[in-house]
């Protein structure tokens, strides 16, 4: 096959992941929230238990009017629904669905690529905020910059165990590498890279950025139509490379019981299985205060992933 057709029929297999993959995980949220609050969730659009739910909500974003607040910064305003949801396509194309080369684009340092791109989400929210000419929208820009910045710091230590431990930064080198006896050894890295990617995508109990019932929607307050739309779909898509990193870092990625062939199944069956998780967190636990979260981050994300560290360290010099 011809390198042209092979490159573009990897990127449009990414961009229809990118489109598919954060619809079916927002319908799924939708309802297992409802179920898991004695609710039946949406039924009606599309006949079949509200499958197509979203698609709806897709098309009224679409009618309703575009407004851009009189003080606002307009350029920057506009600019930052795109800056939110642009990186997470760039991650998608280089984490492996299976093996064989079966990624968009493979890259030997491909975990820094990636750890750098997710890092631009604060810049979307600072830009969405003070462009925005809101108190409300500023203060949940703030707030989300400090909780961005602070749970990096974790976010990165934990990666950089795994990959010490694979003694590579390829994504499916990691993968390659990975045995089911990480499980344990990098248990606690797991831990701290799934909450610390839970507050990069500001997901509850880390959404005080956006604190609905304090800050009516904190740096989003001022969005309408597409745009919000555009946010809310960055949100999803953050879900799922979330759900794929921690898949493809930490729990094996194509590795299962099933033949190698099939091995992109398995991964999917896991990222959808970290979705579901993180969709339950988000029903089962209260929003975390400003001071409770910098404290989770500060004395206990950080002290585990420096400890990780030093035993991942550690194993590899006795192995």
């Amino acid at each position: 096959m011809p390198l042209w057709v092979e490159l573009t029929v990897r990127i449009v297999g990414v961009v229809v992941a990118f489109l598919a993959l954060p619809l079916i995980v927002g319908q799924v949220e939708h309802k297992v929230m409802a179920h898991m609050q004695g609710r039946l969730g949406p039924m009606y659009a599309g006949g079949f238990h509200g499958w197509a739910q979203l698609v709806a909500d897709g098309v009224k974003f679409v009618q309703k009017e575009d407004v851009t607040p009189r003080a606002a910064d307009g350029p920057v305003f506009r600019l930052a629904p795109v800056v939110a949801l642009v990186p997470y396509l760039l991650v998608l194309l280089v984490i492996p669905l299976g093996p064989d080369d079966l990624v968009a684009q493979p890259l030997d340092i491909g975990l820094f690529f990636v750890l750098a791109v997710v890092g631009i989400g604060v810049v979307a929210v600072l830009m969405s905020a003070w462009a925005s000419a809101n108190k409300y929208s500023l203060l949940g820009g703030l707030r989300g910059a400090a909780q961005l910045l602070g749970y990096e710091l974790p976010l990165v230590l934990a990666a950089a165990s795994v990959a010490m431990a694979a003694g590579t930064l390829s994504l499916p080198g990691i993968v390659e590498a990975w045995r089911p006896w990480w499980l344990l050894w990098q248990a606690p890295a797991l831990f701290v890279f799934f909450v610390a990617g839970l507050a990069e995508i500001r997901r509850p109990p880390f959404d005080m950025p956006i604190a609905d019932s304090e800050l009516v929607f904190g740096y989003l307050t001022e969005y309408t139509g597409l745009r919000f739309a555009f946010f809310l779909l960055a949100e999803y898509v953050g879900i799922v490379v979330i759900a794929a990193l921690t898949t493809v870092l930490f729990l094996g990625g194509w590795q299962g019981p099933i033949d190698d062939q099939l091995g992109w199944l398995w991964t999917l069956v896991k990222v959808f299985a970290v979705s579901f998780v993180i969709i339950w967190v988000r029903v089962s636990y209260p929003r975390l205060r400003e001071d409770q979260l910098q404290r989770l981050c500060w004395l206990v994300l950080v002290p585990v992933a420096l400890g990780q560290l030093v035993l991942t360290a550690a194993v590899r010099v006795a192995l």
